[in-house]
């Protein structure tokens, strides 16, 4: 009793003894009463203390136990009958306890049973009373594994002996006894059933206090505490709950009073009644609401069912203890653990959920069976369904609707199965609709919102994918009225006025199309009824408000567009009005308010949530076309009518068409209004945003195509459509050239092509400015914008989605025309206007059709068209062949000569200025016989259009006479001479003539450089062709030198120049020197290059510069640099505006005065003439000064390969030929970086910066920028394709540092682009790369890198193995050769390679795997030669650096936290993955990286099992072994190691080398210093694999373990140094067991459980002096730490016993003297580990842990709400906290922890405390104050806590904390 043993102080009182006496806790585990000065007693403990003694070394089997607790009951029985007392009261128990384990037979433990009751019998009462804390525990779990014989015994124990114990003794442990007592619960058939209840009965009354006052029979006011104690255990005893439902259903009071006040019967009934709740939910309401919720979320589906019968019968949802005495949260967690029970889909629980919610049947549904689900009488059915409707709405609605928006809600986790579970909790409970009616409305959108935010966080698309699937079932069983309900309502939000901010609205809007995007919005309902009647509340709503936010109001019709894109035409049709919902006729319709119109729509979805069977919608079909065609019209003119965005005005308009052409035919619409807004719109002088135009001609074309317009009324808008489409067709604007020419021909399909207004109105504009006579004006303006009209056109061909056009009012589809096979309909009369200026030099589009005819695509188009022409002509078909009389042939007036004149003089003009490949369109091309051509050809066969023409010409020209006045004669004349030009041009190529002698070059020179700043661009073109005449005069004849390949693919420059001769120094001779050009020219050149102005006549300045350079043979180095820097910043300059014009959406026009594409690639052109020029001359140099070779040459591989690499082939000894070299290379670089950098555009992440808008456009231009900058890569290759290849090296190396992850990558995507990059060449060149910079001396010098790009070897080689990774598996054939020799080579001798031999055998790896997908050549041979460089590679690798490999992998560095990560992250990675933008010199030091890579790839690349063994056992001999060995270890260890170690182990075979490593290192007493992060990520994985594959591997370590020995023991330091080398092989061999019991999986070490356990029982009688001491009880502990963590509850019943006796004795230490027997036993550290072991005990509360749990902890609601009356606590825990003194602030922080952790249960100590601080472990003080003193004053509070709390326990944070101990050396004994 606590009265009787009072708490003494922390000394002891002087008693004059020897020694202190034992310590007296209240709950006497560790209290031995005095023993008496008596001979009789001393004789009886004697023979007591030998019966026990037996029990450490006489039991074997069963048997044994019997002959003990036999002897142990004669010893007993021995006794005087004065003697109450049992000597070693504490041992008896713990042997008797262990005579019940559940492992022995029922007759083991019915005699234990009976010494059991000797014993009480001999304490009585009081005995009992005072050491049941002794000998409850041990009997406690009898019950769950009794059998029938021994059940009676332990029920007569039970009720002889406990019954009477004092209830102040019997509280505590009330817990305990309950669970105790359940399991005789669990079956209700059982004969032992109704006495196990009765004696729980009576249980209850013992502990009844004296004044109770009885309520019923069975039930009395001082019954609170049991009941309280019951929840608790029923709460959390999972196993236990049977037996817990059975006693509430037969004992629980009936908390539920009837609905109806008057069926009451009395105020004595309430009284009861109330009486009874308080009984229940005193001190604390919540335990009964989790004792229920825990039931209904069991696993088990029969307990499920019995708690929700208990619901039904006695705790109604109408009943006082929910409504009014449990918190609005607790109310909640119930109801979300009764509706959890629906995802099971059984209908016997759903049943009766469904009456728990819905309340208790009316009366007058009694006499009808089946009138739950479906009442039967008319008349009381609605009554009957109103009454149970309302009774939910009454008392469940508010709270059930809370409790699902808070599992909706929470964001705990991104488990996909734990995110759908309260969608299908949703959708279950619509199976009743009068509670999902109301339910659903309420957490619909909160639902459709959570899905939202899931897939912003998913972990993959998989896990969105599930729970969208599961939220998809859920919102397909919501009416169609109640979804677009919610919808219209976020979109009313959105748009009406109010406080919601922009964001706040996008959200909303955001939210709309998300349920529009991803669920089923498409049913008959919706789309016909509900579809229609919201796009016109948001018409209406947007058309109401006053201030217009153009973001949001376009959002807002982008989803109307959508809901009319789901909407079919039979919608408008469906009815038009019937008696109770008629029509409204049109006139009244019109004049109907805005508001009115929307209050209609809001009554019909917000009343009666648009439930189609409750009320009518609105307004008929007929009548919601009519209102959104008048809607949809007015907010089109309104956007046509004022300055809005495009992107407003194209929203408007697309949902105008939807409407319009889904809409009858019939139907009123205003079209004069339309047209006015049209034509005002066009009529602007300034040029509209291009997504207004495009509205307005795809409006004209549907208003057209369906009927709505007339001819005349399109045609009135041709004009100004044309006007504005020709501002975008403007050539310095190419973002829309494409959406534009496609808009032309939707217009002309409109037309029809017989219509050629649009061609009317192109011509009208191209001549709109021009000024004809003696000072002639023609723009080039109009001129580039018709070819951008032609370009595209002929390359338009509409197919797919763009082929479809608006339907007819027939309902047909008119596919749109294609320009590709219609030009001739829209561009023939402006072709010829702009041939017309051919003719005319003096004008700027002369210029710009020259330029065009050069560059034109469809040349054949343009000659057809003069076919045709000519076709028309009657005097041309008149003469049939040469042979006709000429003199029969005449011309009459009535021959339109003129007309025949100008087709003749127009084809003169085109051939004239046209490129040489027109005359190869002329002689292939034929034309299709017909009778118009047969009659001019004179000849039935098809004829080529030269052979056409030329007999067009002899037509012309076959009148010899010429009769008739004046004019005709001139006119036939012209037609003559015309036709003289034509056949002329068809017969001879046109070449320029020779040049003349002048010398006015510098005049020249300097007119040229002014016009750079002139108004007029084109009088440069005129100038530069004068200039260049001047030039001429310095020609002379060169000599021979060799052509570089730049010079020989390179195109010919565009223009005349082009055709004459190019000044090449093949013909160069040295005797004849050319004088130096002006110095001015090269500073007009530049200028010319650079300045804006030049930009229309960039081609006339390459052109010019190219035929300048040779002038420039002598000096052309010097030229270089300055000619490459210009061209180059130019062109870098123009593609970032090209790249700005397509990124900046809606860009204002510029002003600038060149196309940015056309001038991008003239000054590609430019440049490429530059540097074939100067390479051109770098050879020519390098040939002059080449030496002969020795004829000695090396016949390895870089002695024997071909010069196919490159050509030049010069020593670089002379400084003047080096120095020339190094120029050129310094300008290819520049090209190859600028090229690069074109060619990347729009790839990888680049393409999602561009507009949108424009993707047409933009795919056309980038596609031609990239194809002209690959064009020049090519030839820049086939020139110096080594030091192109660095630039490209350079590039990637730079690239792997940007922020972009993927620009590194399209380097790969260059080379395989490149003709001249193939691999065959692309190889040996980065072999000679690699060799240029390890050992220059054995590499030809020819094929030496000028090392002008600063690369390291490593860098190369790393770019080696990438790209070889990059290449298709057949390319194998084209580099096998060249690898194998390559390798070779190197390993002659391979020291000068030894910082890249790592990464070559990853090279060597990857040709292995790429080979095993091939069949190419002889497989075997080949394999078995790459097998044996691999295995020298190895072998090299190791000889070459023997020491390193450890260092450079990393490990060092490694043990930090940050690298920790990293090697953590690289365990779970593929090296593929993990090497990914790590830098070159990072992973060519990574050894053990790379060799974790191949291992895996063994097989495939060395085949054959004993090469594969053999590379292992390399690896293991001179990478593993030696990093497991080092000095340093483990912090030699690095993540590397781990992943390798793992490979090998996966190799088949490799068992012994791998095993040998892995035993060695954890055999190593440093192992256990080893990083955490690697620990859990690597170690204990290869120790899983290591410990199962071998069963012998625990019991060899126990076999290490020796038990505690005090004999042979000495004093001195020799003692002292044996006994802690002891300690600490004990300690690390423990630690082992735990690690290896960690390791494994669940319950892999059940068998070797006992070996285990007696090894640690050994250990824990060790003591201070012993070998080993008790120092090594911190490793018992972690030992038990990780067996509960590892092994079921149902294998440990036979430790809990010996736990429970240390831990009272680790606990007790706490407070007991300074160097006394217990404080020297318990050092911190070991009590610092029993305090994590019952900490995590009551963390995971073991079933069987739950019985003792009172022994330590306050188990019961005393916890929290203390008794009166002076009490003292009896747990042990919170005794030494009163001793210690626990602070106030103790319990505070125990709150703080609680609520920290919320849903998850971790170890109090697991976040408070880390076993790294040493100080903890060196002073008691220390260690009290900052740990033990709070935590013990927290724990008892905080169990219960956080049981009330019913969060899930944390078993990671558990497995950490024990791993952090176990791998933290700071508490192992160090050695003297």
């Amino acid at each position: 009793m606590a009265a009787e043993n009072g708490r003494r102080s922390v000394s002891p009182e002087s008693s004059g003894r020897d020694s202190p006496v034992p310590r007296q806790w209240r709950n006497q585990l560790g209290s031995e009463d005095a023993p008496p000065k008596d001979k009789h007693y001393r004789k009886y403990a004697n023979g007591i203390d030998r019966a026990l003694s037996l029990f450490e070394t006489a039991l074997q089997e069963w048997a044994d136990y019997i002959s003990f607790l036999n002897r142990l009951l004669k010893a007993l029985q021995a006794r005087s009958s004065s003697i109450t007392t049992i000597p070693a009261k504490a041992t008896v128990a713990k042997r008797l306890s262990q005579c019940l384990n559940p492992s022995l037979p029922s007759g083991v433990h019915q005699k234990a049973l009976e010494v059991y009751n000797y014993v009480f019998t001999v304490m009585g009462k009081d005995g009992l009373s005072k050491d049941l804390p002794l000998y409850l525990p041990g009997l406690a779990s009898v019950l769950s594994f009794a059998s029938l014989s021994v059940r009676a015994p332990f029920l007569d124990l039970l009720e002889r002996h406990f019954l009477h114990v004092h209830p102040r003794s019997l509280r505590p442990a009330m817990k305990s006894i309950v669970l105790a007592l359940l399991p005789g619960l669990e079956e209700e058939t059982s004969e032992d059933f109704e006495r196990t209840l009765k004696l729980l009965e009576r249980f209850k009354v013992a502990i009844r206090p004296p004044e109770s006052q009885e309520i019923t029979p069975a039930h009395s006011t001082g019954d609170d505490f049991f009941w309280q104690c019951f929840f608790l255990a029923s709460i959390t005893g999972h196993s236990r709950r049977t037996g817990a439902l059975a006693y509430l259903s037969r004992l629980l009071p009936r908390l539920g009073t009837s609905v109806t006040p008057e069926a009451n019967k009395s105020e004595g009934d309430s009284e009861s009644a109330a009486k009874l709740s308080q009984l229940v939910t005193s001190p604390e309401p919540g335990l009964l609401i989790r004792c229920f919720a825990a039931g209904l979320v069991d696993d088990q589906l029969l307990i499920q069912r019995g708690y929700l019968d208990l619901l039904v019968t006695h705790l109604p949802l109408h009943s006082e203890v929910l409504q009014k005495r449990a918190k609005a949260g607790d109310l909640e967690l119930l109801l979300r653990a009764a509706v959890g029970v629906t995802v099971r889909r059984d209908m016997s629980l759903n049943r009766r959920l469904w009456s728990w919610l819905l309340g208790p049947e009316p009366a007058a549904s009694a006499e009808h069976e089946g009138s739950l689900d479906s009442p039967t009488s008319a008349t009381t059915q609605p009554h009957f369904f109103s009454s149970r409707t309302n009774y939910f709405e009454e008392y469940g609605l508010q709270p059930l609707t809370r409790a699902l928006l808070s599992m909706v809600k929470s964001e705990a986790g991104n488990n996909p199965s734990e995110r759908a579970r309260p969608y299908r909790i949703c959708l279950s409970l619509m199976d009743r609709w009068e509670i999902g009616g109301l339910v659903v409305p309420e957490v619909f959108m909160s639902i459709v919102d959570s899905v939202k935010r899931f897939k912003e966080k998913a972990a993959t698309k998989t896990d969105f994918t599930e729970v969208l699937r599961s939220a998809s079932v859920f919102f397909d069983g919501v009416e169609s009225g109640l979804i677009y309900s919610e919808m219209l309502s976020l979109m009313v939000q959105a748009i009406s006025p109010g406080d919601l901010s922009a964001a706040d609205r996008r959200a909303k809007l955001d939210l709309v199309k998300f349920i529009l995007a991803h669920f089923n919005v498409r049913e008959e309902e919706m789309i016909t009824i509900h579809a229609p009647l919201t796009v016109l509340a948001i018409l209406g709503m947007i058309e109401e408000a006053k201030e217009k936010n153009r973001s949001t109001y376009e959002q807002a019709l982008e989803i109307a567009a959508s809901l009319l894109d789901l909407v079919p035409e039979r919608a408008f049709f469906m009815d038009s009005g019937n008696k109770s919902n008629p029509a409204i006729e049109s006139k009244v319709l019109a004049a109907t308010p805005n508001l009115e119109l929307l209050q209609k729509i809001k009554t019909f979805y917000v009343t009666d949530q648009g439930n189609l069977e409750a009320s009518q919608p609105p307004y008929v079909s007929h009548n919601v076309a009519e209102l959104l065609l008048q809607k949809a019209c007015d907010l089109v003119c309104e956007g046509l009518g004022q300055t809005e965005s495009g992107a407003n005005v194209a929203i408007k308009t697309r949902v105008f068409m939807l409407v319009l052409s889904k809409a009858p035919t019939n139907l009123l619409l205003d079209t004069k209004k339309l047209l006015a807004a049209l034509h005002d719109c066009l009529s602007v002088e300034t040029t509209v945003a291009f997504t207004t135009y495009s509205s307005a001609i795809s409006l004209s074309s549907h208003l057209y195509t369906l009927g709505r317009i007339s001819p005349d009324d399109l045609s009135g808008l041709v004009v100004p459509l044309v006007r504005h489409a020709w501002s975008f067709l403007a050539a310095s604007e190419p973002k829309y050239h494409v959406e534009t020419v496609r808009s032309l021909w939707l217009l002309q399909t409109a037309l029809t092509p017989l219509n050629r207004e649009i061609e009317a109105a192109i011509c009208s504009l191209m001549l709109e400015h021009d000024i004809s006579g003696t000072y002639a004006q023609r723009s080039a303006d109009p001129g580039r914008s018709f070819c951008v009209l032609w370009s595209h056109s002929l390359q338009d061909n509409p197919s797919g989605v763009d082929r479809r056009a608006p339907k007819t009012p027939n309902g047909e589809k008119i596919p749109r025309l294609g320009g590709m096979d219609n030009y001739e309909v829209m561009l023939t009369r402006p072709l010829f206007l702009m041939l017309d200026s051919l003719a005319d030099e003096r004008t700027q589009l002369f210029m710009t059709v020259k330029t065009w005819l050069n560059t034109l695509i469809g040349m054949d188009k343009l000659l057809g068209i003069f076919v045709s022409k000519f076709a028309e002509l009657p005097f041309l078909r008149r003469q049939h062949g040469a042979a006709a009389d000429p003199k029969d042939v005449h011309f009459t007036n009535e021959d339109d000569l003129d007309l025949g004149l100008y087709y003749v003089r127009s084809l003169s003009s085109v051939l004239r200025w046209a490129p040489d490949a027109a005359w190869g369109v002329l002689s292939k091309r034929t034309i299709r016989s017909s009778q118009p051509v047969a009659e001019i050809a004179g000849t039935e066969e098809d004829v080529t259009l030269q052979e056409f023409f030329l007999h067009v010409c002899l037509q012309c020209m076959a009148c010899d006479e010429i009769p008739g006045d004046q004019l005709s004669k001139v006119r036939i004349a012209q037609l003559y001479r015309a036709a003289l030009t034509v056949l002329h041009q068809i017969l001879l190529n046109p070449f320029a003539g020779p040049l003349s002698k002048l010398k006015l070059e510098h005049l020249l020179i300097d007119k040229l450089s002014k016009s750079l700043t002139g108004p007029d661009p084109y009088v440069q073109v005129l100038l530069l062709d004068v200039v260049f005449a001047a030039l001429k005069l310095r020609e002379l004849v060169p000599v021979e030198l060799p052509t570089s390949p730049v010079a020989e693919k390179q195109l010919s420059p565009t223009g005349e120049r082009s055709k004459s001769f190019r000044i090449s120094v093949a013909n160069e001779r040295p005797q004849a020197q050319l004088p130096p050009p002006p110095p001015t020219l090269l500073r007009c050149i530049l200028a010319g290059l650079g300045s804006p102005s030049s930009r229309p006549v960039l081609d006339s300045w390459v052109s010019f510069l190219s035929e300048c350079l040779p002038l420039y043979a002598d000096s052309i180095f010097q030229v270089l640099i300055p000619l490459v820097e210009t061209l180059c910043s130019q062109i870098s300059s123009t593609f970032s505006n090209l790249q700005h014009l397509f990124r900046t959406p809606d860009q204002a026009p510029s002003q600038a005065p060149g196309a940015p594409e056309t001038t991008l690639i003239s000054l590609l052109n430019g440049l490429e003439q530059v540097l074939a020029n100067g390479h051109d001359r770098l050879l020519a140099e390098e040939a002059r000064a080449q030496v002969v070779k020795s004829p000695e040459q090396p016949q390895g591989f870089f002695g024997n390969m071909g010069l196919s690499v490159f050509s030049n082939d010069a020593p670089q000894s002379r400084s003047v030929t080096a120095n020339d070299r190094f120029t050129v290379l310094l300008a290819f670089q520049d090209a190859v970086r600028i090229c690069f950098a074109i060619w990347s555009w729009g790839q990888g992440s680049d393409a999602a910066r561009q507009d949108s808008t424009s993707a047409a456009s933009f795919g056309f231009t980038s596609l031609r920028m990239r194809n002209r900058a690959r064009r020049l890569l090519e030839h820049l290759f086939a020139a110096e394709t080594l030091e192109c290849l660095e630039t490209v090296i350079g590039i990637w190396k730079d690239a792997l540092d940007s922020p972009d992850q993927s620009s590194h990558a399209e380097v790969f995507n260059l080379l395989p682009a490149l003709d001249g990059s193939r691999p065959k060449h692309t190889i040996p060149a980065l072999f000679n790369a690699i060799y240029s910079r390890t050992n220059p001396g054995a590499l030809d010098p020819s094929r030496r890198s000028t090392l002008t790009i600063e690369l390291q070897d490593t860098d190369v080689v790393i770019f080696l193995v990438d790209y070889t990774r990059s290449l298709e598996d057949d390319t194998m054939d084209e580099i096998w050769g060249d690898c194998m020799a390559f390798l070779k080579d190197l390993l002659g001798n391979p020291f000068p390679h030894r910082q890249t031999l790592p990464s070559l055998l990853e090279f060597a790896a990857v040709l292995g795997e790429k080979v095993d997908n091939t069949n190419f050549g002889e497989q075997r041979k080949m394999r078995r030669e790459l097998a044996d460089l691999f295995l020298r590679l190895l072998t090299a690798i190791f000889t070459t650096r023997p020491t390193s490999f450890t260092e450079s992998s990393g490990t060092v560095s490694l043990s930090g936290a940050v690298s920790d990560k990293r090697a953590s992250e690289s365990l779970s990675l593929p090296l593929s993955l993990s090497t990914v933008n790590r830098l070159p010199g990072d992973r060519a030091d990574d050894v053990v990286g790379i060799l974790a890579g191949i291992v895996p790839n063994l097989a495939k690349i060395l085949v054959e099992n004993d090469r594969i063994l053999q590379a292992a056992s390399a690896i293991s001999a001179n990478v593993i072994g030696p990093t497991l060995r080092s000095k340093a270890f483990p912090d030699t260890v690095s993540g590397s190691t781990l992943v390798l170690l793992h490979e090998l182990a996966r190799l088949p075979n490799n068992q012994k080398g791998w095993k040998k490593d892995v035993a060695d290192a954890f055999n190593d007493s440093r192992f256990f210093g080893s990083n955490l992060g690697l620990v859990q990520s690597g170690w204990l994985p290869l120790l899983s694999q290591w410990a199962v594959a071998d069963k012998e591997r625990m019991p060899e370590v126990l076999s290490r373990i020796t038990p505690p020995t005090t004999a042979g023991i000495v004093f001195g330091v020799g003692a002292t140094s044996a006994r802690l080398e002891a300690d600490r092989k004990t300690q690390l061999n423990l630690r082992r067991v735990a690690a290896l019991i960690l390791a494994c999986p669940y319950d892999a070490f059940a068998a070797e459980l006992g070996p285990v356990l007696e090894k640690l029982v050994e250990l824990l009688g060790a003591t201070s002096t012993s070998s080993p001491s008790s120092t090594t009880r911190a490793e018992v502990y972690m030992v038990f730490r990780a067996l509960v963590l590892r092994i079921s509850p149902v294998h440990l019943a036979g430790m809990w016993p010996v736990i429970n006796a240390e831990l009272h004795q680790a606990i007790s230490s706490v407070v007991a003297p300074d160097h006394s027997p217990l404080a020297d036993t318990y050092n911190n550290a070991s009590i610092l580990q029993a305090c994590k072991l019952l900490d995590l005990f009551v963390c995971l509360a073991p079933d069987d842990f739950q019985l003792h749990e009172w022994l330590f902890v306050t188990d019961t609601i005393d916890a929290v709400y203390r008794p009166a009356g002076g009490y003292k606590p009896v747990a042990l825990v919170d005794e030494v906290s009163e001793e210690l003194g626990a602070s106030g602030g103790a319990a505070a922080a125990a709150t703080g922890v609680v609520e920290e952790i919320g849903g998850v249960r971790r170890p109090l100590l697991g976040g408070v405390i880390s076993c790294d601080d040493g100080s903890l472990l060196e002073r008691r003080d220390e260690l009290v104050a900052r740990v033990l003193r709070p935590f013990f004053g927290q724990l008892s509070i905080w169990a219960f806590e956080s049981r009330y709390a019913m969060g899930r326990v944390e078993m990671g944070g558990l497995e950490g904390g024990l791993v952090r101990d176990v791998f933290w050396e700071g508490s192992v004994v160090r050695a003297l």
